[in-house]
C-alpha cells in the first residue's frame, strides 16, 4: 500500500496547490483549462480503447457492460445522489449541473481507470514493485493541480476514491493471486476508456452524458470474466 498512499498524497498536494492558483485565475482562463481537460480526457479515452480493443477476447462485452451498468446506475440514480452530496460545496451550473460533481467524475475516471492505476496495485501486491504506482502518483499530482485550479479544493475528495479503488485492487490481488489475468484488465480498460471519452464530451459541452450513472459498468467485466472462467 506504500505506492497507493504516495498516490493519494500527491493528489491531495496537487489539489491544494491548484486551489491556491484558482484564486487568481480569471473566468476565461478557467474556461480554457476546462476545454483543455476535455480534449485531454477524450484523447486518453480514445487511446485506451484503441490500444486494448485488438487484445479483447470478448468483443461485445463492453456493450453489455455499458448497458447493464448504465441501467443499474440509473436505477439507483448515482448522479442525483452524488450531486446532492456535494451540492453544498459548489455552485450549480446554469443548466442545473454541478461543477464539482462534473470535475470529480472526470478526476475519478482519470485517476482510477488506466494501466498504471490498475496494474500498479497488482504489481505491488504480487511482486512488491511500486514503480507503476510512484509513476502514476507523479502524473496524478500534476493532473490534480490543473483540475483543482478549475474546479476548486473539492477535487481533493477524489483521493478517497483512489484510496478505495487501488486499495481494493491490492487486496483482491493478494487474495486471488494467479486468478487475475490480462483479460480482466483489458476489458476493464476498454469500458473505462469509453467513460473517460464521455466525460470529455461533457467538459467540452458537446454532449452531457450521465457518466456517474454509467460507473457501475466498470464492475461488469470483472464479474462476467470471473464467472466465465469458473466453467
Amino acid at each position: 500500500m506504500i505506492g497507493t498512499f504516495f498516490n493519494v498524497c500527491m493528489i491531495l498536494a496537487g489539489s491544494f496547490i491548484g486551489s491556491y492558483f484558482k484564486k487568481g485565475i480569471k473566468a476565461e482562463y478557467n474556461e480554457i483549462l476546462t476545454q483543455a481537460l476535455g480534449l485531454a480526457a477524450m484523447l486518453i479515452g480514445i487511446n485506451a480503447v484503441v490500444q486494448h480493443m485488438p487484445k479483447s477476447h470478448y468483443p461485445v462485452l463492453f456493450i453489455v457492460s455499458l448497458a447493464i451498468g448504465g441501467l443499474f446506475g440509473q436505477w439507483i440514480n448515482l448522479e442525483k445522489r452524488f450531486d446532492n452530496l456535494v451540492g453544498k460545496f459548489s455552485k450549480p451550473n446554469p443548466d442545473g449541473g454541478n461543477n464539482l460533481a462534473e470535475g470529480l467524475a472526470t478526476a475519478v475516471l482519470l485517476y482510477c481507470i488506466g494501466s498504471l492505476s490498475i496494474l500498479g496495485p497488482i504489481q505491488a501486491a504480487l511482486n512488491k514493485d511500486y514503480t507503476f504506482l510512484f509513476t502514476n502518483g507523479m502524473l496524478d499530482g500534476i493532473t490534480s493541480i490543473v483540475l483543482a485550479s478549475t474546479f476548486g479544493i473539492g477535487m481533493a475528495l477524489a483521493a478517497i476514491a483512489v484510496l478505495v479503488w487501488q486499495g481494493s485492487i491490492y487486496l483482491i490481488a493478494i487474495l486471488l493471486h494467479n486468478s487475475i489475468n490480462t483479460n480482466m484488465i483489458t476489458e476493464l480498460t476498454i469500458v473505462g476508456g469509453i467513460l473517460i471519452f464521455a466525460s470529455g464530451l461533457g467538459l467540452l459541452n458537446i454532449k452531457k452524458i450521465k457518466v456517474l450513472n454509467l460507473l457501475p459498468s466498470l464492475v461488469v467485466p470483472i464479474v462476467v470474466i470471473a464467472v466465465m472462467e469458473l466453467f
